[in-house]
């Protein structure tokens, strides 16, 4: 008897649910302090004095001035670190992805069901839109190289661009926060709140997200869903654009551009493209199923993954680390381990899902919960109950791997020394604007690691929680079920191990 593709069901947004991430005070710790820790990076590994800064690898010495100095502090003070020329610039690119988004060709794809009923509709172009404007930078890099405007601007006004996407994020999640309180129960908008995103805690409740899918319509441009053009849209794309800024930068000051920085770039556009190529997939995701949109997903999605997950490359930049043959293919297995296991799994459930008679996924086992659902007990499902997570971390190596023993120092002299890369000690030395600079590993060795291999630990950590979530989430939706289905699938994350 051949099988129906099972519906799919949305956690009920009645079910009691606890304070997350620490409750208000975790809240407060993170709404304020990652704006702090992406200013730090930015800060102690610069191409200003090093990577980390001189003062950070001598504490015993370190005064105010010479950390100013070394981290090059504005002149201006805090008010330094934004422009309004930047801002307006920032805003532009946002007002530009919005624009395709409304003017490009697009699938139009129905939601889960809500449970107040009803589905909401998506139109993704995502694809179409990032082509369009990477077309567009390689069209101005063509002509005009590694002094095309746009790769300029980002470099000269880095912390500014930092600046101005903070304070889009604090802005956005007080609108949505604000704006939430005038969902009322029946509208045919299908607005309604997050599980639990509606505690009673001001704070809690901005930082999570008080409403599941805030939608604003805008003139000219049409109704937008906020959070599922947040995911993948300006900070998304933005990553990758940080990424070719720091490849013209690196071949701007040294003449060259090392595999390193190729492989990096390349590894995380595809991870980029790949999640455009399937992004209707997102409409099943935790964000866009039972997470409010608030400061968490509004800062993580505009500010942490394109300032933090480019390090790797901006390090390089300053840094030109060549691999080789061999040091390449040892960068290459992980991710291709990674990425077959991530996208298998991935493939595997999205087919059993969309149509179980598939003959690709028809001989797995499952079994059918009380509410409809089917879960895998076999093939990548059965290994572990979130594999593809395992597969994602393992690609994290190769954004990290080409960095090598990260750490650099950067002296400035009015001496010319010979140009180009020293075969003796790996320094690198440039000449700009009659000041000549050489930059060396010294004992800054290893030290740059903390930046460059961060992404590596803190993905661990964000996949453990996010597990976490998913099991709390998992357990309250299907009850005994769950257990059953434990029982069956024991590991976590890593076969064999978690």
């Amino acid at each position: 008897m051949a099988l129906k593709a099972s519906k799919t069901v949305v956690a009920k947004h009645e079910e009691p649910h606890g304070y997350e991430f620490g409750g208000p005070l975790g809240a407060f710790a993170i709404s304020f302090g990652l704006p702090f820790a992406v200013y730090l990076s930015t800060f102690l590994c610069n191409d200003i004095s090093g990577c980390p800064v001189p003062s950070a690898l001598s504490p015993s010495t370190l005064t105010i001035e010479t950390l100013k100095k070394d981290v090059g502090w504005p002149a201006e003070g805090i008010s330094g670190l934004a422009s309004r020329d930047v801002s307006a610039k920032v805003l532009g690119y946002y007002f530009f992805s919005l624009l395709l988004h409304r003017v490009l060709p697009g699938e139009e794809v129905e939601g889960v069901e809500l449970t107040s009923g009803g589905k909401l509709k998506y139109k993704f172009n995502t694809w179409n839109s990032s082509m369009f404007t990477l077309a567009i930078l390689a069209a101005g890099t063509a002509l005009q190289g590694a002094d095309f405007p746009v790769w300029t601007f980002i470099y000269d006004n880095y912390l500014q661009i930092i600046t101005t996407n903070i304070l889009i994020a604090y802005a956005l999640a007080t609108f949505v926060y604000i704006r939430s309180f005038s969902v009322k129960p029946g509208n045919p908008e299908h607005r309604e709140l997050a599980a639990g995103g509606h505690s009673g805690n001001m704070l809690y409740d901005w930082f999570i997200g008080r409403e599941l899918n805030p939608r604003i319509t805008i003139p000219l441009l049409g109704e937008i869903d906020i959070k599922e053009w947040c995911e993948l849209r300006p900070g998304m794309l933005g990553w990758i654009i940080l990424n070719f800024t720091f490849i013209a930068h690196q071949y701007k000051t040294y003449g060259l551009v090392t595999d390193s920085i190729l492989l990096i770039t390349g590894f995380q556009t595809l991870y980029v493209l790949d999640s455009y190529w399937m992004e209707s997939a997102i409409l099943t995701t935790m964000d866009i199923t039972t997470d409010g949109f608030g400061f968490m997903l509004a800062f993580g999605d505009l500010v942490w993954v394109p300032f933090i997950y480019s390090i790797q490359a901006r390090y390089l930049s300053v840094y030109p680390l060549s691999l080789g043959l061999t040091g390449s293919l040892g960068v290459l297995v992980p991710l291709a381990v990674g990425y077959y296991i991530f996208r298998s799994a991935n493939n595997e459930k999205n087919r059993f899902r969309n149509n179980p008679n598939d003959p690709k996924v028809s001989h797995l086992d499952f079994i059918e919960t009380k509410s409809g659902s089917r879960l895998l007990t076999s093939g990548w499902w059965g290994t572990a109950r979130h594999i593809n997570y395992f597969g994602d971390w393992i690609q994290a190596w190769a954004y990290c791997l080409p960095t090598g023993l990260a750490g650099y120092l950067v002296n400035h002299s009015s001496v010319a020394p010979l140009a180009g890369q020293s075969a003796v000690d790996g320094s690198y030395i440039y000449q700009s604007s009659g000041v000549h600079t050489e930059v060396l590993q010294g004992a800054a060795k290893g030290w740059g690691m903390l930046f460059t291999y961060f992404y590596l630990a803190y993905f661990a950590i964000l996949l453990v929680h996010r597990e976490a979530r998913d099991e709390a989430k998992c357990e309250r939706k299907y009850g005994s079920d769950w257990k059953r289905y434990c029982e069956k699938v024991r590991y976590r994350i890593i076969p064999g191990i978690y």
